[in-house]
């Protein structure tokens, strides 16, 4: 999932989707294809507005999940990543502190606690938070939302003749800088990599369908099911440096998959049909991933696992990073056939390589098979809000009890000694899930080699931080 996940942590299969309903009366509400979703933050300017009160959306309609253990659990996550030392180097970003971004995650495990109806929640936020809105893609706050999940395939450590296709560890001359990206520019291509033989004896699992594999280097993260059974679970450990190329879209305009039946499924099959066109689409996408062995996740690029429904992808240079969100959007209530609202809590804990603008957003939708057909009808306008806790107010006014059973005593305590961003926690074995794709094949059309903006100094605010 980030580093990944995901390093989007899991496999975005947003990122390999846009589709639409078969009900006439219930129509999926389809982003326009031809938006500029991918709109680059114009050079100066803050990803974030702050709004007033009569623009807030209904935080109340998240009450029911807030007050399950999903969301305090993926907010005590947040709270852990915010006390490391190295997460301060991302911070300010524009007018938001890294002390702010903390303490607003402290504030608002006390505030679900004390939220007994979603009435008494709405009240709570508007008495004590400020609450900001994401540009979007046009200004106004359109964000495209697609889904993004960790996939289950068959496969096994050692090659046979059932399993045959290979994925592979990072190459031992590659260096990396701290977000994955290799020193001195990029590496060979997918196709390179594919049919040069240059990494014969650096595998590190084996799958049967080549496609599976694809889906694989484009998640960057998931689980192998192995002969006996068992899972192995495999994690972001690096990238060749190339930008990510949708293929979805290029099959739609070749007339091989119509628009409004293309999804994950839909992809498999045809390629089970058609392996003959694995090379021309394939290889048109030239970014590939490279794996290590990883366990206890997935996780995001926070080094922090994520959380169903709880966890979303975004843009790291433009926004902050394990702060607490809330969605307007729709997702499916059965894939392929009817839409429901979701306005729910999550937290911002994973990148995507193709989500770098303020009007993307990835929502994690699990693990498995059903989580796969959730993420890939995911395809949805709407708008993400953040909350942070009133400039002025002291952490002590709101956060004074429950907080060691509520994560508290880790924004008190700090992370432990050597955990960075990006590196596992200790009930890891070895890398970070980092979700490489995070977004559709029709819906990431972002051309990679448009610069991300970095936000500029404003008058009298703190300069926002830059990232990798």
């Amino acid at each position: 999932m980030s580093r990944l996940l995901p390093r989007i942590i899991c496999f975005t299969f947003a990122a390999l989707t846009l589709v639409g309903c078969k009900k006439p009366d219930q129509p999926m509400p389809l982003a326009n294809i031809e938006k500029d979703y991918d709109r680059q933050l114009p050079y100066g300017q803050f990803a974030l507005k702050k709004i007033e009160p009569g623009q807030y959306p209904k935080f109340g309609d998240g009450w029911y999940k807030a007050k399950g253990t999903d969301l305090r659990q993926s907010i005590v996550n947040s709270i852990h990543y915010l006390n490391k030392p190295s997460s301060k180097k991302y911070y300010p970003l524009g007018p938001i502190t890294h002390e702010r971004a903390l303490t607003s995650l402290q504030a608002f495990l006390i505030t679900l606690d004390e939220a007994n109806s979603p009435e008494a929640l709405d009240e709570l936020i508007r008495r004590d938070y400020d609450v900001y809105m994401s540009v979007g893609c046009d200004d106004v706050g359109t964000v495209l939302f697609t889904g993004y999940y960790s996939p289950i395939f068959d496969g096994a450590r050692e090659p046979s003749e059932k399993f045959n296709v290979p994925m592979y560890k990072l190459p031992a001359d590659m260096k990396k800088d701290e977000e994955g990206n290799p020193v001195g520019g990029p590496w060979k291509t997918r196709q390179e990599i594919e049919q040069g033989g240059l990494l014969a004896g650096n595998e590190i699992a084996w799958l049967g369908d080549r496609f599976q594999a694809y889906v694989f280097t484009v998640q960057g993260s998931g689980f192998i099911r192995l002969p006996d059974n068992t899972l192995y679970e495999i994690g972001y450990a690096g990238h060749n440096g190339h930008d990510y190329t949708p293929i979805g879209r290029q099959m739609i305009k070749d007339g091989k998959i119509e628009r409004f039946k293309l999804s994950l499924d839909t992809m498999i099959r045809y390629f089970q049909e058609h392996p003959d066109e694995l090379d021309q689409y394939l290889y048109q996408n030239k970014r590939y991933v490279f794996f290590q062995e990883s366990k206890g996740g997935p996780y995001g690029c926070l080094a922090e696992r994520v959380t169903q429904y709880h966890s979303i992808a975004t843009d790291k240079e433009i926004f902050p990073r394990g702060c607490l969100a809330f969605t307007d959007t729709r997702i499916p209530e059965k894939p392929g056939e009817s839409m429901r609202t979701f306005r729910q809590f999550v937290l911002d804990q994973d990148r995507g390589a193709a989500i770098r603008a303020p009007g993307r957003t990835d929502i994690y939708m699990g693990v498995g098979d059903e989580a796969g057909k959730m993420a890939g009808f995911t395809y949805s306008e709407g708008r993400l809000y953040y909350l942070f806790l009133k400039e002025g107010m002291k952490p002590g006014q709101t956060v004074t009890q429950n907080d060691a059973t509520q994560g508290g005593n880790l924004a008190a305590g700090g992370a432990p000694a050597g955990e960075t961003e990006g590196e596992m926690p200790s009930n890891a074995e070895n890398g970070v899930g980092t979700a490489d794709s995070a977004a559709g094949n029709v819906v990431k059309t972002r051309t990679s080699d448009a610069p991300v903006t970095k936000s500029k100094p404003a008058a009298k605010k703190a300069p926002a931080k830059k990232t990798k």
